[in-house]
């Protein structure tokens, strides 16, 4: 049976801080901290989760831990993040509900290692699947990408999120996840060129130099040595705990898995180094004859080998560096630039080189990772974000960030606030408003539209004239004086006050977490965020295959004079953006806080902890939440959790729940005012009520813990007796059959004594007396033996003398008869001597008379006589031995008799091409309109296919019947035949390949005289037609598969979709009907018939490759195509047997 825990149950301190009491700051601080030394880092606050930073690897992150909070009650066990994941997921997947994960808190808070556990929390409990498996992969691989690229040391964290991200992951209707979207907000750029003491520039720099290969970093022309390279910092180089060189191998294989191409990788790597270069660029100053100052490159070696790396002629770039051409309508000037503008330019070049490459890096991730299917989804949002900061040096960046913090903060408190109120009125509870601080204000003193210091900002950075950073302060100063939030030395002076903290150069805003002083140096400038337009065309003149993607603007023919947007109204507009995202999602949130400053274990600041909590509102969300009850719980696990303290509920109610909580409060008199009947849940006003609950529920535990145990012992005893009685029973038993057995075997080992006595005394008398008689027996036995003995020798001796006597009158009569028989022979032998000589002698003599008499007309026409007559002789044998070895009347039968005589060499090969060519006109003359065509055919296809491709000698047998759906015969397709004006040359299934997954759909081949048609199997509805003059080509590929495109001329309306990939198993025949039909209708000489194991094929914008490789599919021997990527599909092709 399954135990059920409870929040409530064992715990330390209270897991939820709505039942806290007395609520105070103190307590508050005092619960963390008792909780953060017992290690329990997760606390609720109602349905948010504060999450305090360990510094150390605890072991509740285990797949044991998902498995125990999958599926499970958010309150029913310890607080945990797990918890909040599943209760978003099961919302997200059962309810359809869209759900958004909101992660706050300050840098160093633990906030990118949160939002790791919830996503492979959701990747561990959704479904499983070859796709669904690789979709998680790659979305839980993006992470270390971004982070090598966007993260960075800084003093607060080992590992700080210098990027906004958030991800929408997407799912199915089951729950499986199905792609995402990565959206990234203000990348901290300026890290690239300068970074403060003790922190360091992002972790690419220092992975690549410590854990790339040597023939890597030559080809890359970089050195593993930090201290070569300007853009990184010494003093924070390396950091414990760190291992760069096995950060850069998990990003490599990241990067594989996410989806990019070796070359792709290769192509970032070297704008990587690039970057690196360009910091080592020095310049000097160069006076000229108009007294100008002109900068010049001191040395040329780094800038070679960056414009060898991007493909850049080194005379533009270095062009570049020391001139700036500015364009006015018709007019263009080219003013020099002195060293510390071609210092400007430099870092302004390297700061968007990084950040136009971490953007791409991000858009080609969400190629990959993006859902495929266009169905509508569920999506869960998860928003990663850089927290509140308050350095000692504040700028910009800061300042944005600040902004994007107090966006956050204001969305968490009417969400909050709106959440609670739905809930009351959902389960039908009267509501009171509560007072809460709204920090509305301070966000329109930040982005209002007119008077907000981002609408002056670029009021600033677009008005003509002087502009400096004192002029923007000067405009705040004269419009935001009076604002209760913004202050100033100059507002300060105003009131007649004195504030020596505050600079004249700075500007302090009173933030939601606190007072931030911000020094406006440098503020017009990284709004402005311009990079020379002279810079941008020579990126743009580069060979690298990714520049002209990073710098469109740099094209010569799309020059745009119009000045580009700010940063800061970019960034506005991308969170106000993501605020409206965010307000269509259910919301989950979670407030990360960090114990200490020090990065360490085990210790906890009551300060840093208190500040944390003031400006995260933590305090103002307890009181809202028990504004009007502070613990609210569904019916039935409060009756499940309490029945045991009324009698009427315990053991078992047989009622409804509500009616048994009702019942059990009212026995356990709990003033009305304390509680409220919701329509599905029991609220709760004072956190007393529940632990006084809870004590007698513990007090009563204990009372049934002693009745059980009782009944147990009880139990146990009278167990423990009934075995013994049961066993002294069997023990007796068994001891009385032994006795018995004992008892019988020691008669029966008596009576088999006195047995085998007495039988031995009477065998031993019957052995005296059988030995007697056999000596009887034996003695007349030998006596006759001798007698007989002797008679038999007596006989074989007259025997003997009678049979030598035989044998002499035999041989004496054999040599008689052999004597007479040679005496015979030698008479017959002289008998036929003599025959034979009478007739030799008469045959002569015949001979001589016959030649004297007809010598006289031998003389003159003998020999040609004899010649003609044996060559007429010979040729009447020769063509009577063709009549019965001529071959078959089949064409392509070869065979023919052997030449019997070398002068018949012409005629017999005369005759066997006369016999060739009359048994071809036979069995032409056989042959109908329609098989000579169909011979036709398969004529072509041999001149098509032939040693060219594998599938073509199994087709060779298989004639070409053209309509293998009997279209016309068939009801199922009446309506298709209709739709099809023309005659149908061939009808066929087929394979239409989807891009997506590789798989295929029915689809019905229609081929007429002027067109193709693919219709719906199932439907008949036709779903495309195309002429065939839009038809520019075929690709197949060499091996035994049924798969070829039909490529389609680009810009034809017919071309719109894109090509067709298709798989057939009557490859050949549709292929050569269609070259056929296409050189007739299009009145060309050929088709282009493309056979190669890859080829490229047009899905509407994308081109994508199609490779075939040898290699059976596991199930099955049939071809198999798979997707490889977005821009791969692979088809598996079984080995030839």
């Amino acid at each position: 049976m399954e135990v059920k825990t409870s929040l409530l149950d064992n715990m330390i301190g209270v897991g939820d801080m709505v039942l806290l009491e007395p609520l105070n700051e103190d307590s508050f601080i005092e619960n963390l901290r008792k909780r953060f030394d017992h290690n329990e880092i997760y606390t609720y606050i109602g349905s948010v989760v504060i999450s305090m930073n360990p510094y150390r690897s605890l072991p509740i992150f285990t797949p044991e831990k998902v498995e125990e909070y999958r599926n499970r009650n958010f309150y029913e066990l310890s607080p945990h993040i797990y918890a909040l994941a599943d209760e978003a997921y099961r919302s997200l997947r059962d309810q359809d509900k869209d759900q958004c994960i909101l992660i706050t808190g300050e840098s160093g808070a633990g906030k990118t290692e949160a939002s790791k556990l919830v996503m492979s929390y959701v990747a561990a409990v959704c479904g499983r699947g070859q796709e669904v498996n690789k979709v998680k992969e790659q979305l839980l691989q993006s992470n270390p990408v971004l982070e090598a690229f966007g993260n960075a040391k800084t003093v607060r964290n080992d590992n700080s999120s210098r990027f906004g991200k958030y991800m929408d992951i997407e799912f199915d209707f089951k729950g499986d996840p199905l792609g995402g979207v990565i959206s990234n907000y203000l990348l901290e750029k300026s890290r690239v060129c300068k970074q403060p003491r003790g922190e360091r520039n992002f972790h690419i720099f220092y992975q690549l130099l410590s854990g790339a290969s040597g023939d890597t970093l030559t080809k890359l022309k970089l050195d593993r040595d930090f201290s070569k390279y300007n853009y990184l910092s010494l003093d924070s180089a390396t950091v414990n705990g760190l291992d760069d060189a096995a950060s850069f191998r998990t990003v490599r294989n990241a990067m594989q898995i996410v989806g990019f191409m070796e070359d792709e990788v290769q192509l970032v790597l070297e704008l990587v180094a690039a970057v690196l270069k360009l910091g080592n660029i020095e310049f000097k100053p160069e006076s000229r004859v108009n007294g100008f100052d002109e900068s010049r490159v001191k040395d040329k070696n780094d800038l070679k080998e960056m414009c060898e790396l991007l493909g850049i002629e080194q005379s533009v770039l270095e062009r570049a560096f020391s001139y700036r051409t500015v364009e006015a309508k018709m007019e263009k000037v080219s003013t020099t630039l002195n060293v510390a503008q071609a210092y400007y330019a430099r870092d302004a070049l390297a700061k968007n080189l990084y950040s136009r490459l971490f953007s791409w890096l991000v858009t080609r991730i969400n190629e990959s990772i993006k859902a495929q299917a266009k169905t509508r989804h569920k999506v869960m949002g998860v928003l990663d974000i850089y927290g509140f900061e308050i350095f000692e040096d504040n700028s910009f960046e800061q300042f944005i960030i600040n902004y994007c913090n107090e966006k956050l903060q204001q969305i968490f408190i009417e969400l909050t606030l709106r959440e609670e109120q739905e809930e009351y009125v959902r389960e039908g509870i009267e509501w009171t408003n509560i007072e809460y601080f709204n920090n509305a204000i301070i966000c329109d003193l930040i982005e209002n539209n007119q008077n907000g210091i981002l609408a002056m900002l670029d009021e600033e950075c677009l008005r003509p004239g002087t502009v400096t950073d004192d002029t923007f302060l000067d405009k705040l100063n004269t419009i935001c004086a009076e604002h209760q939030h913004f202050e100033s030395r100059l507002s300060k002076n105003s009131k007649f006050l004195t504030d020596h903290s505050l600079p004249h150069s700075c500007f302090r805003i009173q933030h939601y977490a606190g007072k931030v002083l911000y020094r406006v140096e440098g503020f017009v400038d990284k709004n402005n965020d311009l990079l020379y337009r002279d810079l941008s065309q020579a990126m743009y003149k580069a060979t690298h295959s990714l520049m002209r993607q990073l710098f469109p603007e740099g094209n010569p023919a799309k020059v745009n004079l119009k000045r580009p947007p700010t940063a800061g109204f970019q960034f506005k507009a991308s969170v106000g953006g993501l605020m409206r995202n965010l307000q269509t999602k259910n919301p989950n949130y979670i407030r990360c806080i960090k114990p200490n400053d020090k990065k360490a274990a085990h210790i906890f600041t009551d300060s840093l902890v208190c500040h944390q909590v003031r400006y995260l509102g933590l305090m103002e969300n307890v009181r809202v939440r028990r504004a009007g009850y502070a613990f609210r719980q569904p019916y039935e696990p409060c009756l499940e959790r309490y029945k045991m303290l009324c009698k009427q509920t315990w053991p078992h109610w047989r009622g409804p729940a509500r009616d048994g909580v009702e019942v059990l409060l009212t026995d356990c008199s709990v003033p009305a005012e304390e509680f409220a009947y919701g329509r599905s849940k029991i609220f709760i006003r004072n956190p007393r009520t529940l632990f006084t609950l809870e004590e007698r529920r513990r007090a009563c535990l204990e009372d049934l813990a002693t009745l059980i145990q009782k009944i147990y012992r009880g139990w146990k005893c009278r167990t423990h007796f009934l075995l013994l009685k049961k066993s002294q029973v069997v023990v007796a038993a068994w001891y009385r059959r032994y006795a018995q057995q004992k008892k019988y075997e020691k008669i029966k080992s008596a009576t088999l004594v006195m047995q085998s006595f007495t039988r031995g005394w009477k065998a031993r008398k019957i052995l005296r007396q059988l030995k007697y008689e056999k000596r009887c027996k034996e003695a007349v036995t030998t006596i006759a033996a001798y007698w007989h003995g002797t008679q038999a020798r007596m006989e074989l001796r007259r025997l003997k003398t009678e049979a030598r006597n035989k044998h002499a009158v035999s041989v004496i009569w054999a040599y008689w008869q052999g004597t007479k028989a040679r005496r015979e022979l030698r008479c017959l032998k002289e008998e036929a001597r003599r025959k034979h000589a009478v007739a030799v002698i008469w045959a002569y003599w015949r001979g001589l008379q016959v030649r004297r008499e007809y010598r006289k007309f031998f003389r003159a026409n003998a020999g040609k006589k004899i010649y003609c007559f044996i060559i007429q002789r010979i040729m009447q044998k020769y063509f009577l031995g063709l009549k019965t070895t001529v071959p078959s009347m089949s064409p392509i039968d070869n065979t023919w008799s052997a030449q019997p005589y070398s002068f018949l060499e012409g005629a017999h090969t005369e005759l066997r091409r006369i016999f060739h060519l009359w048994r071809c006109k036979k069995h032409r003359g056989q042959f109908t309109e329609e098989k000579k065509a169909v011979y036709e055919e398969k004529l072509e296809a041999s001149e098509i296919f032939k040693n060219k491709k594998a599938l073509y000698p199994s087709s060779v047998s298989q004639p070409f019947k053209g309509d293998y759906l009997e279209i016309h015969k068939n009801p199922k397709y009446q309506k298709l035949n209709s739709a099809v004006e023309e005659k149908v040359l061939l009808a066929d299934v087929v394979n239409k390949i989807n891009r997506a997954n590789g798989k295929g759909s029915p689809r019905l081949f229609l081929l007429t005289k002027n067109n193709f048609v693919l219709a719906d199997q199932k439907t008949g509805q036709v779903k495309a037609s195309v002429p065939l003059p839009d038809l520019t080509s075929v690709s197949v590929s060499t091996q035994s598969d049924g798969f070829f495109a039909l490529k389609l001329k680009e810009g034809s309306a017919s071309a719109a979709k894109g090509d067709f990939l298709l798989n057939s198993e009557h490859l050949i025949e549709i292929i050569t009907k269609l070259h056929r039909t296409w050189t007739t209708a299009a009145d060309k000489d050929q088709i282009n018939i493309d056979i190669s194991d890859e080829f490229l094929v047009q899905f509407k914008q994308d081109k994508v490759c199609v490779k075939f490789i040898q290699g059976g599919p596991k199930n099955g021997t049939s071809a198999a195509c798979k997707r490889k990527n977005n821009r791969l599909l692979e088809v598996s092709v079984p080995s030839s047997p």
